[in-house]
Order: C-alpha cells, then structure tokens, then sequence
C-alpha cells in the first residue's frame, strides 16, 4: 500500500517549551552532541564534556564525564548503568564509561564502574554506533572503518569482560541493535551500502549474515521491538524497510530524504527533510512560525497502516521518549511534546468521520475491551444499514452476537427482501451457540421461504447435512417446524441426529408407513428397540401384525440389531455375545386383539426354551381357547384341542389351575375341565358336570372310574338319576342301586325316599329287586347277629359260674412238676392259681415280681395294656366327633365305641394295692386246700380312697399310651377264646395279706394322739426332748455324758 494512500489522522497534540525553556539555557555555550533516555531519567551530551541528567519535573544534574567531549550515550532502560564514549585527549582513541548514575559520590558525580578505551587496531578509529544488551552481558561498538568490537561478559567490569573484534565491511557502521529469542541472540548491523545480522549466541562462533546491499546514514534505523515479531528498520529515501533475523521483511512505500527513525509503543517516527515553509498549526498556541528550511515529522501506525500525526517543524536534533510519552528537542534546543490523545476522544473523532472499521482497528489494536467493541460493531452496522449496505452490516452484528440483544437485529431484517441477510445472521446465532428456540423457528422458516425462491431450493438440505459442531441448535424445535413445512427434511434431520421417537412418531402419524417403522427400529439398539416397541407397539401390531410379532421375537429370545448382523459374520469367532432378551410380560398386552399372533408369539418363545412365568402361561391358555372358540371346522377344532390338552397335561408348563378352568368353563372346553376336574381329584364336580350336560352313560362311566376313591358319587348319581329327569335309564339306576347296596352307602330305607321323593316316574316295581335283596340280607344278618347274642351269653354264663367257685369254691392244686425246669417238684415249692408251680430256687431265678406266674405274666401284661387302652380311648373326644362327622353310617361307629366299652365307668384295679411284706418262708401246704383271701375293698372307698389310686397309678410300671383301632381289635380275637382263663390268672395269690390299719392317720382330728405331734408345746408329755428347758445333757446336747 502507498504510503500516500494511507489515511491520515490527527490523534496527537503538539506543545511547544514543556521545559519552560530550561534546556536551552543550559546549552547556551555548548552543543549537544549525544541524547538518550530511560531508568526514569533524559541523558545529554555536550561537545564540551558534560552528561546531564534530567527528571521527570525537569529537574537537571550534571557531572564532567569527558575533558574534550561526550560522542555517545546509551542508559539501559530498567537498570541505573549509563554507558558513554567520549574523549579526554586529543588524538587518542574514545574511552568507554559506565557509570551508575544510583551512587553520587561527594562530588556530585555518579560511580563510574568501568574505563576503557575503544581500540579497533593500530590507528586511531572513531566510533560511529555504540549498543548495549538490556542483559548487561554484551556490548557493541562500530567504528567509522567499518570494524566491530563485541564485548562479552559483565559490562561493569573490564578485566571479566572479553572482546572480539569483526571486520564488517569497509563503510561507516551507521547502527547496532540486539534482538534476542529464547535461543539465539542476534546482533543486527547496518552501514551505508548494507545490512547484516550476526548471530553471536555462542562466544566464538559468531556467523554473519548479509540481510541486504543497501544501507542507510546514521540514526535511521531503529529496532521494532513491541510488534508480534520484532523487524529491524531502516529508512531510505524511497521506502522504509524491514529485516529479521532470517531475511528481508515488508517493505513500506514512505517517500523522502529521512533524517531520523525512531520507535515508540506501536507507532514508528519518521523524521524527513523538507523544503516547505514551516507552519505550526498544530501547537497548542496556534502561533504561526515560517521558516525556510524544516523536517517533517510523521508517526505511522504500522500495524493498522494510517498515519496518526504529520507536522512540518523546525529542524530536528532528537527523539526522546519516556515517561510514557515522547519528546522532540530541536536545533534550537526547544523541547516539544506530542501527547497522544486517549483512545475515547480518537474513537469520537472516528465516529464523527463515520470511520468505524478505523475505529474498530484502533480499538482492537490497544485491547479495548469487548463491551466497546460490540458498541463500535452495532453503529457501524447502524450506519451501513442507512446507507442500504445491508451485507456489511449484517457481518458487523454478526461480531454483536453473545453481547448484543438478537431481536434488535432480526427487527431490522424482517423484510422479506432480506431473508438471506436474516438466514446468514440466525445461521451465526446458532454456530456460536446463543439461539434460542424462537430463532431455530425463525431459521427453519426462513429457510422454507428460501427454498420457494428460485436457485434456493438447497438451502435446507444443506443446513441438515451440516456437520454436528458447525450449528448449534435445538433438533427437537427444528424437526417440529420442519415436520409442518418440509415433511422429507424433517424425517432427514431426525434420522442424522438419532431423534429416533421423532422420526418414528413422523413415519407413523403422518406417512402411515408402518413396515419403515419396524425395519426402522430393528437397526436401533436393544435398549432403544426394547423401549419403542413398548410405546408403539400397539399401532404396529394393528396394523403389521406379523412384521411386529417378528420383531418381538427376535427381541425376547436373542436381539441383535439388523445393521450389526453383517458384520457379526466378519467377527472373530472367539468372542462370546452377551444375549439380550426382553421380558415377554411386557408386550403381551400390545396382542390382546390378536389372539393368533399373540399364541404364535408365545409358542416360539416356549420352543426357543425362554423360561415364561406363571402370568404369560395362562394367559397363553386363555387365548389358545379364544382362537379355538373361533374355529369353524370341527377337524381344526379337534387338532388345537389337543394341543391345548398336551400343554395342560405339560409337566413344564407352570399355569394357575384354577384361573384355567374358570376360562376353559369361559369357553365350553370339555376336555380342558374334565382333565382340570380330575387333576384337582373333584369327582364330584366331574360327576355334576356330566349330570348338567344329562350325559347318563358319563355319569356311568365317571362313578365306575372313581367311586373306589369316592363312593359318594354314587349316591350322587342316585339323586340326580331320580330327582333330574322323568324317565330315567333302567339299566343305570339298577347298577346304581347294586353298587349302594354292596358298598352299604345307604340304608334301604333313604334309598326308598329319595325315589319316593324324586321326580322320575320310578315305581316299587324297577326296584323290586333291590329291596328284595335288601330284606334277604337284613334277615341273614339278623340271624347272625342273634346267634352270637346267644354265645355272649353263654360264656358269659360260664364266666359268673367261674368266678363263684373262685370266691366261694375249693381250688385243688395238682402240679407234681415245676413248671420253669419241668423237673418233679421238691420243697420248698411255690403254686399259683393258674395251675402252674414251681420250685423255690427257679421261681427267684425266672420271676420279675414275687407276685406274678412268671409263665402267664405276659400274656396279662398284654391284656392289662388292652384295658387301660381303652380306658384311653374313652378320654379322645376329639377323635370319636372327627370320625362320627366323616362316617355315612354314624350309628356304626357310635355302636363300635360303646361296644369297646368308651361308655362304661370301671376302674382297673392291679396287683400292687396288695402288700408285697409276705415272707417266702410261708409256704402253701400241697395237702390242705388253699382259700383265696380277698383285699378289703374298703382301702378303695372312703376318705382318701382317690389318692390312693393316683399314687397306684403313679407307681406302676405300665403306663396307657394310645393304641391303634386295628391293633385292639387282633388282641381282642387273640383274648376272646381264652377269656375265662386269663380271668382266672388275674385273680390274686393264695397269701395270708397283712390288714392294713384302718385308724385315721389325721393329726387334725378330735382323738389324735398328742404324743406324737412334734410340734407339741407341752414338754412333759416328751422325756426325750432335747429342746425343753430341763433337758439333763451337757454342752454338746450328749444325754450320756
């Protein structure tokens, strides 16, 4: 770009006398020679050898550091170090001075640290350019004959310091810079015919570099430093040019002679001669000053490319800045001040000119914060939009986004004219992520309208093929605008973005595509596919019942998706795939209108060996009976039902068996019901099911089946042949009546009520036969009965004969052998009523009690046992009601308890009431007839008669335990034929018994003896009381001592 084409601005004022003429008084007899700035102070150099420092205030300290004169001065802008070269001798070569101007001596003078004197070779050279590192480690110096000397080391010190001498060309050194990296350190030269970099990083491998074979005159280069990649310039009278460290940089077109360059913040100050009159219109006193001879200062702002200050002035001698701010100081030694005006009034001065993208550029380059640049973007998108530039504006408040409210914008692009304008702008509102769903809304419509237009039909399509990541915007609000406008695009948006229940809820309810649905889902994943198939598997199954029963069964026995069934064959064979199943509970009900899909479904999954739970078995069932019921061929009726009956007769099959029949009675299933009835064993419903459906030759054929395991059906069968129908079957109530009377269900005469009182016109004359039969049988029976009344009573004759002759009858003992070793008998010898004795030694030998015939002992032992069984058996109420409530016949059963005796009152009275004192060495006289004594039966009456038992009771060996009705009726057969002998055996022995006192053992009654009350407090009446008071004993209560 031209450097005449550059815009220009004034953002800078000019004032004259800062100082108040301060400097120009000091420099009335001298001339300067050397300036430079930094650490906080201004440093000039006169011709005769004076240094003066000057502070902000202008306040001046001066010091002679040269005799002769000061050439150069450099002062290190964060360290108190000055560096000068100068002379104290005519002739000689310069000498080099650092001073630190932080240590005044007495004098008044700053400590100079280092002296040394610049030498180049064996002549004496003048230097031309002096350079300090900010690192105070290297030091450069060009002389006039084109040679350089770079010292290394600590600049304060001369013996640590070590210089190297460079011949760079044979021209004047017009300047030095250093330029350093986090690598290298770079020292750029330029003379009058060139420009050289040095890369002198590493102390004696210095490599030189020609950057250019054009120079420039002294002071008119200058280091860069605050742009993002640090350029070396050099101004020439065509052009100003930059160099790095690797070459040639841009180059800006700045005609005329340059006398100076210097760098300041961003800005670079180019001083050039001019031979127009001098007109300062600019100083703050706008005073006029015409001169013939003049420079022309100009401040360029490189990185936004427009000058921001021109003025024509008096010759220049210097540009100092510091402070923050830069001075010139001209021939005169006036020192002026350009004070740069403050970004807000520049930004005014812009907007007054309508220079926004200046404004922006300026803004941007001095990091003006992002509440003021999206002000600056707003009114210039203001101002192109009433100048009818409506793309540019719509860029600029694209910049707003995320500051700027979006409806202010769309407000002003409503038109339809402007739709693209108003796309490209809800396009970026989405992009950064700021739109709401009123804006996705706006975008989708304005892209409907676009696609209207001709050579816009695209402009949808290609927002939703966009990358994910290039918009962001809410999917769902742009699938329902589309869903009304664009039907396809809508379907293609959801698809891309996996909006799976709205493309689903699309394809359904407004393309009625079912089947694109299901192949929809089947590429889904299981989870996915488990949970859509739950919401809309109703309308899928209406209206593509076998696509959808397909579907699910696929997913309740091994789901894989469709699309991943092709690479599944690509696998490797090795690995192992979890298998997904879905709960078939949870689908059932989507088929309750479809039965048949619904029975297809389930029994794949049984064949598929799926473990179904209680709930899906009958529910199976059930609908198995709905198709059956709507059969009309007998032979497909006859062949699902046996199929069904196989899946009831299943032993794998796990269904409620009475939630079954409830349906199998729901649908009239014969076989299902009969087979229910008989699993259950409920004859009785199976016999009044075939009774209601007057199936007579069932009924038959029922009680022939299971009347062994309830008799009850025939009885049953008796009621309903009698009472249900007029005429009934002749054959089957004879069978009837035949198996009652041989199992005796009923008495012949309930059997002749029930005929009596039915409704069947039955007479006297069909049943001849069994009430003949009957009366023979009562008769036979009868006959039988009396017979064994008469033998009753003639052992019972016998009995009361043999009981006289033992209470009042003579007993003859005849035994001449021992009934143990079966020896002959020898005294002493024992006999016992039964007929059996025995010698003395082997009766203790054989005898548990001294009491008992050791012979017949076992056999009383075991009717003792039958007796006091029953005696038992009379207390088990509980037994006696439970068998009399289940018994058809109670008058048998009572008759068998009484018959046992449960009803008598008796009392089993054993051997042990007898005193067991008798010695042995009574014996029984085998010539004299022994007479049995009797115990007196009045120890069992009388006061304390009960107790007296109980502890009888308690004292026995034997006690009752319960003994089974089939047990006591074999000992009753076992006993009967032996009755009067077991009788005879139980009576006691022939032994002298030793009364028992009969005196009242009563201590509380009216004759009680005193003597014997213990307690007693009369002494007297016991000589022998050790606890009376004239009890004769001595301390140990010993009567005898």
């Amino acid at each position: 770009m031209a450097f005449l084409e550059w815009r220009k601005f004034h953002f800078f004022d000019l004032r004259k006398n800062v100082d108040d003429g301060k400097i120009s008084k000091l420099f009335k007899e001298s001339k300067i020679n050397t300036t430079s700035s930094g650490n906080n102070h201004l440093i000039l150099g006169d011709s005769l050898g004076q240094i003066y420092i000057i502070s902000r205030s202008w306040y001046v300290t001066n010091f002679r550091g040269y005799e002769i004169t000061v050439d150069f001065a450099h002062q290190l802008r964060n360290s108190p170090l000055l560096v000068t070269i100068g002379q104290d001798e005519p002739g000689i070569n310069p000498i080099i001075k650092v001073w630190d101007t932080s240590r005044i001596d007495k004098s008044g003078t700053p400590y100079c640290h280092r002296i040394t004197r610049a030498i180049s070779g064996n002549k004496v050279i003048q230097v031309s350019a002096l350079c300090v590192h900010d690192g105070l480690q290297l030091m450069a110096i060009g002389f006039v004959d084109g040679s350089l000397i770079i010292y290394r080391g600590d600049i304060t010190r001369d013996r640590s310091s070590k210089q190297k001498f460079l011949r760079n060309s044979s021209t004047v050194i017009t300047g030095l810079a250093f330029k350093s990296t986090a690598s290298t350190i770079c020292l750029f030269v330029a003379t009058e015919n060139s420009v050289n970099v040095y890369n002198i990083t590493h102390k004696d491998k210095e490599q030189k570099t020609q950057l250019d074979n054009v120079g420039c005159v002294k002071k008119c280069c200058v280091l860069a430093e605050s742009m993002q990649e640090s350029h070396f310039m050099i101004g020439r009278n065509d052009a100003i040019y930059c160099y790095t460290s690797d070459g040639r940089g841009p180059c800006y077109a700045v005609e005329g002679e340059k006398v100076m360059l210097e760098w300041f913040r961003t800005y670079l100050i180019i001083i050039s001669k001019t031979n127009r009159p001098t007109s300062l219109t600019s100083m703050s006193n706008e005073i006029q000053n015409n001169v013939s001879q003049g420079d022309l200062i100009t401040v360029l702002d490189i990185h936004n490319k427009f000058i921001v200050f021109s003025a024509t002035m008096p010759k220049i001698k210097a540009v100092l800045s510091e402070w923050g701010v830069f001075y010139i100081l001209d021939e005169d030694n006036n020192v002026y001040h350009l004070d740069e005006k403050d970004l807000q009034s520049k930004l005014s001065l812009l907007f007054k000119k309508n220079l926004y993208d200046v404004a922006i550029r300026i803004a941007k380059s001095q990091q003006y914060d992002s509440d003021g640049l999206v002000n600056i973007f707003k009114q210039y998108g203001d101002h192109l939009c009433d100048k009818g530039d409506f793309s540019g504006a719509i860029e600029q408040y694209i910049k707003t986004i995320g500051k700027l409210e979006p409806s202010y914008v769309i407000r002003k692009f409503l038109d339809s004219q402007h739709i693209e304008k108003l796309t490209m702008y809800l396009q970026a509102l989405h992009k950064q992520g700021y739109a709401t769903e009123d804006h996705t809304t706006l975008l989708l419509n304005c892209y409907t309208k676009l696609n209207n237009t001709v050579g816009q039909t695209d402009s949808l399509k290609e927002f939703i093929l966009m990358k994910e990541g290039d918009l962001n915007y809410d999917v769902d609000i742009a699938i329902k605008v589309c869903r009304h406008g664009s039907p396809a695009e809508a379907l293609m948006l959801a698809k891309k973005h996996e909006k799976h229940d709205w493309y689903i809820k699309i394809q359904i309810e407004d393309h009625q595509k079912y089947s694109d649905v299901i192949d929809y889902i089947y590429n889904l994943s299981f989870e996915d596919t488990e949970y859509y198939m739950k919401k809309y598997g109703n309308i899928l199954v209406e209206n593509v019942p076998y696509e959808s029963t397909q579907l699910l069964k696929r997913l309740c026995t091994n789901y894989k998706p469709r699309s991943s069934l092709m690479t599944a064959e690509n696998t490797i064979a090795d690995n192992y795939d979890v298998t997904l199943r879905a709960d078939p509970e949870d689908y059932i009900h989507l088929f309750l209108n479809n039965s048949e899909r619904l029975v297809e479904f389930l029994e794949h999954l049984m064949n598929e060996g799926c473990v179904l739970s209680t709930p899906v078995h009958n529910t199976l069932l059930e609908h198995y009976l709905h198709v059956w019921s709507n059969l009309e061929t007998v032979s497909e009726k006859n062949k699902l039902a046996e199929k069904i009956l196989k899946f009831l007769q299943s032993p794998d099959v796990k269904y409620d068996k009475t939630q079954a029949l409830v349906v199998c009675h729901m649908h009239s299933f014969r076989e299902g019901i009969l087979y229910l009835y008989e699993e259950q064993k409920l004859y009785q419903q199976i016999l009044r099911y075939h009774i209601s459906k007057n199936d007579s030759s069932s009924v038959l054929a029922c009680c022939r089946r299971f009347g062994h395991q309830d008799p009850s059906l025939w009885v049953q069968a008796l009621w309903s042949c009698v009472r249900n129908t007029k005429n009934p079957s002749m054959d089957l109530l004879n069978e009837i009546l035949t198996v009652i009377a041989k199992e005796k269900l009923l008495s012949p005469q309930l059997v002749i009520d029930a005929v009596g009182s039915g409704n069947a016109e039955v007479t006297l004359g069909h049943i001849r036969s069994y009430i003949t039969n009957q009366l023979q049988q009562e008769q036979k029976k009868t006959r039988e009965l009396s017979e064994l009344t008469t033998n009753y009573r003639k052992d019972t004759d016998k009995l009361k004969q043999h009981l006289e002759t033992l209470k009042s009858g003579v007993i003859v003992i005849q035994g001449s052998r021992c009934a143990a070793c079966h020896h002959p008998l020898e005294l002493p010898t024992i006999h016992f009523l039964c007929q059996h004795s025995f010698h003395q030694h082997c009766f203790q030998s054989f005898s548990d009690d001294e009491n008992e015939c050791p012979t017949c002992q076992p056999e009383n032992k075991n009717l003792v046992e039958l007796l006091k069984a029953r005696e038992y058996n009379k207390d088990l109420h509980e037994t006696f009601h439970s068998q009399l409530e289940k018994a058809h016949d109670g008058f048998t059963v009572a008759a068998e308890y009484f018959g046992r005796g449960v009803f008598n009152k008796y009392k089993v009275i054993t051997d042990e009431a007898v005193t067991k004192n008798l010695s042995l060495s009574e014996k029984i006289n085998i010539f004299k007839p022994t007479v049995k004594k009797v115990e007196d039966s009045s120890l069992n009456y009388g006061y304390g008669a009960e107790a007296r038992l109980r502890q009888g009771e308690v004292k026995s060996a034997i006690k009752p335990a319960p003994v089974s009705e089939g047990r006591m009726r074999v000992q009753e057969q076992r006993y009967s034929s032996s009755l009067e002998a077991n009788m005879t055996r139980i009576v006691p022995k022939n032994y002298e018994s030793k009364k028992l006192p009969t005196a009242s053992s009563n201590p509380f009654e009216d004759d009680y003896d005193e003597s014997k009350n213990p307690f007693n407090e009369n002494d007297v009446l016991d000589e022998s009381n050790p606890f009376r008071d004239d009890y004769d004993c001595d301390k140990n209560l010993n009567p005898f001592s």
